[in-house]
């Protein structure tokens, strides 16, 4: 009852609100990126959802384009700006994914949606995390987010899937809220992002 007709209702009511109180800063972000990033403030990117459907999911851009000699995009330390970090280290950089919450694409709470390319490399027990609607934040977010490794990610993910319910998603967005005031977990160590997801067997 709660996963499919509650849970929608209270995501459309949380984003709706939240973008409607979170307006101003998107408009001021939005303005800052398109001036200091020089061209498009958004960053759309097609990743998997719910049965593994494919759609766009908008975020803040943080990061240029910049390029080595042979064409190559460099490291993404390199290309993080120094408002790109300020916008990702607040959490700032998922306020556009509340549209993506909306529309239906995703919820509030639940695995965070990936790159495609990782679907053909995902166990049968990691593929369980589609089987919900991606989130903004979830259960891994709140146990480690980019700190921790795939494996222990994809445990948490299949946890939450296996046990959701209007608490568990309540104790994760206090618990979101109080590690995006601590700035916790935001980068694996020694990089800027997570490493790329490699495989693993079953």
């Amino acid at each position: 009852m709660y996963r499919r007709a509650v849970k929608p209702f209270f995501d459309f009511i949380v984003a709706v609100s939240t973008f409607l109180v979170l307006f101003p800063i998107f408009l001021l972000i939005t303005l800052l990126l398109a001036v200091f990033m020089g061209g498009n403030p958004f960053f759309v990117q097609t990743r998997p959802g719910q049965n593994e459907r494919l759609f766009k999911i908008v975020k803040f851009r943080t990061m240029t384009n910049k390029r080595d000699v042979n064409g190559d995009l460099l490291p993404d330390a390199q290309r993080l700006t120094g408002i790109g970090k300020l916008v990702r280290t607040t959490s700032l950089d998922e306020i556009p994914q509340l549209l993506n919450v909306i529309i239906g694409d995703m919820s509030i709470v639940g695995p965070r949606p990936l790159l495609p390319e990782y679907l053909p490399l995902y166990n049968e027990f990691q593929k369980k995390r589609h089987l919900v609607k991606p989130g903004i934040t979830g259960y891994a977010q709140v146990n480690g987010r980019n700190a921790i490794g795939w494996e222990e990610k994809f445990e948490l993910d299949v946890y939450y899937v296996e046990h959701v319910n209007f608490s568990l998603d309540v104790s994760i967005i206090l618990k979101t809220i109080r590690k995006v005031f601590l700035r916790e977990g935001i980068t694996a160590r020694n990089t800027a992002t997570m490493n790329r997801f490699k495989g693993t067997k079953e």
